[in-house]
């Protein structure tokens, strides 16, 4: 089984929409875990499935709709996401949704997957990351990289 991904997904063209690329990108330099990999998705949505094929545990950073606070950090799982009835969680959730269960049909499907949602203060025009959702940074790699450790046998 492939090692662990941390994948952030986002629109860095959309302020605080693009947290989870910019976790990746704060990511870049540190050393990691045997055994994980980081990617930064994009907006990618179904392109994704090969990058998630077959790995012992996915780990998402993602902005959120919570009707919560900004900068309000969640945790939730594929099966949280798949079992929701109502609204929507992830701002990417139609493609993630989507390139998970691709992957379950191909029988490539990723062991765990978890998501570190995000709520968002801005998602207006613009490259930076509002103070609030920026100082999640540092915060958002601990938990990345604790649940990284953490794996299902």
């Amino acid at each position: 089984m492939a090692p662990t991904l941390i994948l952030g997904i986002g629109n860095i063209l959309l302020r605080d929409e693009g947290i989870g690329v910019r976790v990746i990108e704060a990511m870049r330099d540190l050393p990691l875990p045997e055994g994980v990999e980081i990617l930064d998705g994009g907006t990618s949505g179904a392109d994704l499935i090969d990058e998630v094929a077959d790995r012992r545990k996915v780990i998402v950073v993602d902005a959120i709709k919570a009707d919560a606070e900004p900068a309000a950090v969640f945790r939730f799982t594929d099966k949280d996401l798949m079992d929701r009835t109502e609204g929507t969680i992830s701002l990417h959730e139609f493609g993630l949704v989507e390139t998970l269960l691709a992957a379950k049909h191909l029988g490539v499907a990723p062991r765990e997957v978890v998501i570190y949602g995000v709520q968002p203060k801005d998602i207006s025009s613009g490259l930076e990351l509002s103070p609030e959702i920026a100082a999640l940074i540092p915060r958002l790699i601990e938990l990345v990289l604790d649940e990284a450790r953490q794996i299902i046998l």
